[in-house]
Formats: C-alpha cells, structure tokens, sequence
C-alpha cells in the first residue's frame, strides 16, 4: 500500500481497530482515535521503510503494522493520562 496517503487511511482503520482492543476509553474520543491510528500507520510506515521491507507489504499487511504503531501509541498516551509509567 504505497504512499503517505495509503498509510494515512490504513491508519485510520487502524485507529478504529486499536481503540477497540487496547482497555480503557481514548482520550479525545472516536477522533482521536483515529488520528492516534493515523500516527500509528505513519510510526509503523516509516519503521518498516527503514527496514527496507515497507513496500513488500499487502493491504492486509499494511493494516496490521498500522494497527500494532496505533495500540503502541494509544497504549502510552493512556498510561500518560492516568500519571503511570509506560
């Protein structure tokens, strides 16, 4: 799923996705939710990139590496929020 476009709507899905698997509500709401997922997709885009392998990967593929940069940036987010340690 090539470009900075694809990732930014994998990243939405992905948002969607991460919000419903990672426990506690999102701060900000179904919004945020997605722009966390957006920022996952791009987190996890660029990390693969930098690996080399980031345009071997499907959409499917592309969902799931969006969606684990999502639950990793939802999950610190959250345990910032409530004044705990990542």
């Amino acid at each position: 799923m090539g470009g900075f476009v694809g990732w930014l709507l994998i990243g939405a899905i992905a948002g969607a996705i991460a919000s419903a698997v990672v426990p506690d509500r999102t701060p900000g709401g179904r919004l945020s939710a997605l722009t966390i997922g957006i920022v996952g997709g791009i987190l996890g885009g660029l990390v693969l990139d930098l690996l080399g392998v980031g345009d071997d990967l499907n959409w499917l593929g592309s969902i799931v590496v969006a969606t684990g940069g999502a639950v990793a940036v939802l999950t610190v987010l959250r345990n910032r929020n409530r004044g705990g340690r990542v």
